[in-house]
């Protein structure tokens, strides 16, 4: 057995092929072997998801036949535990057979003294915050006095300033971490921001790109970065405005012939923060300055956040060196809402308030209203409104009268498929279950509904609505509609979820 040494640690493990004979390895030896085991993961799960989930792992130690390894966040660590320990472990298995279980932590609070890319102990690291100064105006200079401000914390002092169409405006106070509801579609996100929050220039982080529709939180989350930034033990200098801002204002200094002084406004900041970046498309000489202000502050260590409606490869229309270098950190998407998430949404909204709004309308909005969280809340906002001007009770019935041209909106033809849809999704079944040939009542009952539903909504005769059952035949449909109806006169709850079903349908 041989001994190596490499700053006073011995590591013990066996040489590679031969698990009978464990010999000592120098950290070095062991560096080399996660060095392979990173590449080989590189290459099986692709550049984009490695760059996304894997390049922030650290070789923490081996101890025995235990290897840790470290990531700096609990969400990266439960994602690579979930989704790629069992690699992990196998690949470190073949280079070093005494390794029999890998680890995956949290870094602890002072650090792994390893660089998830080889930095030397002691080395500063691209992860590391960044020195910070005050909160200034994107254009202004960080000593300009302002009056007192009340941030979202309830804390008093200078307001973060953003800077976007028409002039200086505070960052909205209503946007920030806490305000924000976290669900599936926006939970990678909204870890990034948070990230970036707390650690602005991360490797691998900067800059961040967020991106998705309308209403869906880009916006709400930059402005949340913007205020974390603010209230942090080493405020930053941070610059927020829209595209179209920073393109009205590149405009103006060309024309004052002060190209010199927005550029050095720009560059000497902390963080820059771009929304809506699509609207550069087409404006060449702006993309240049964005381009080449974008490289001075990445160069320098400082953090990039941009906001746009589709992803960088996706903007045609960008110089190819502008995407590019959008896509060279995080890249992270807001999908659409679930149903789960605006009923989450709808209930936070309607505490905040301080209006009670049961369960059946908030249902109700959540199904009927899922192009974007804007219009949700302003759905909302109608009804808290009308509540407090008439006293009235916000019901189903007051709802579709407020509500009327929004819902309106949304009118369609009914047909026997969405009729299935929503019947299926209420009570948690199967589509397929619609057509098929169990008899059970968890799946009978909500077939024999949307049977009924199909009869009053639609101008279907029975035997074309049995078809679409899975070729029953119309006395089977008679039967479901009858059943159903002598049901709802019994069963009050019953009789309500038949009722809300069909509101949302017809509305």
């Amino acid at each position: 057995m041989s001994a190596g040494r490499d700053g006073g640690n011995v590591i013990e493990h066996p040489a590679r092929g031969d698990a009978s004979h464990p010999t000592q390895h120098s950290e070095r030896q062991l560096a080399d072997q996660w060095a392979r085991v990173r590449g080989r993961l590189q290459s099986e799960v692709g550049d984009v998801e490695y760059r996304t989930w894997l390049r922030q792992m650290s070789l923490g130690s081996l101890d025995g036949d235990e290897l840790t390894v470290r990531l700096p966040t609990r969400f990266l660590r439960d994602w690579v535990r979930s989704h790629y320990a069992d690699r992990l472990s196998a690949l470190w298995q073949m280079e070093n057979r005494r390794v029999r279980r890998v680890d995956i932590r949290v870094a602890d609070a002072a650090g792994d003294t390893r660089a998830a890319d080889g930095a030397a102990p002691g080395e500063p690291t691209a992860g590391e915050p960044v020195a910070v100064a005050p909160v200034a105006s994107a254009m202004q200079p960080a000593a300009a006095h302002r009056p007192d401000f009340s941030r979202p914390d309830g804390s008093r002092g200078d307001p973060p300033r953003a800077d976007d169409r028409g002039g200086e405006a505070p960052l909205d106070p209503r946007f920030t971490f806490d305000s924000f509801i976290v669900g599936k579609p926006n939970e990678f996100a909204y870890a990034c921001a948070r990230r970036v929050a707390a650690q602005p220039a991360s490797v691998g982080f900067n800059p961040l790109f967020l991106y998705g529709g309308v209403g869906l939180g880009k916006t709400h989350l930059m402005h949340a970065i913007a205020w974390e930034l603010a209230g942090g033990a080493r405020p930053a200098t941070v610059a927020y405005m829209s595209a179209e801002r920073f393109m009205y204002r590149f405009i103006a200094a060309i024309r004052s012939q002060a190209t010199m002084e927005f550029k050095e406004q720009l560059r000497s900041v902390d963080v820059l923060m771009i929304d809506d970046l699509q609207f550069l498309i087409g404006k060449d000489a702006t993309q240049e300055e964005f381009f080449h202000t974008f490289n001075a502050l990445v160069d320098a260590g400082k953090q990039i956040v941009v906001s746009a409606d589709k992803s960088p490869s996706d903007l045609s229309g960008l110089e190819d060196r502008v995407r590019t270098r959008l896509g060279c950190g995080m890249v992270a998407d807001l999908h659409a809402t679930t149903y789960e998430l605006r009923i989450s949404i709808l209930g936070a909204k309607a505490a905040r308030a301080g209006i009670d709004v049961s369960a059946k309308v908030i249902e109700f909005l959540a199904h009927k209203i899922t192009s974007n969280v804007r219009e949700l809340e302003g759905a909302l906002n109608r009804l808290i409104a009308h509540a407090n001007l008439f006293g009235r009770a916000i019901t189903l019935e007051t709802t579709q009268e407020v509500l009327h041209d929004i819902l309106k909106a949304h009118d369609r033809r009914i047909s026997i498929e969405e009729i299935q849809k929503r019947v299926a999704e209420h009570w948690n079944i199967r589509l397929t279950d619609m057509s098929s040939a169990r008899r059970a009542r968890a799946v009978a009952r909500p077939r024999q509904v949307a049977m009924f539903l199909a009869k009053q909504l639609t101008s279907r005769s029975l035997p074309e609505i049995g078809r679409k059952f899975g070729n029953r035949d119309h006395t089977t449909v008679m039967h479901a509609v009858q059943r159903v109806t002598e049901l709802m006169e019994r069963d009050a709850t019953f009789a309500e979820d038949v009722d809300l079903l069909r509101r949302m349908l017809e509305s």
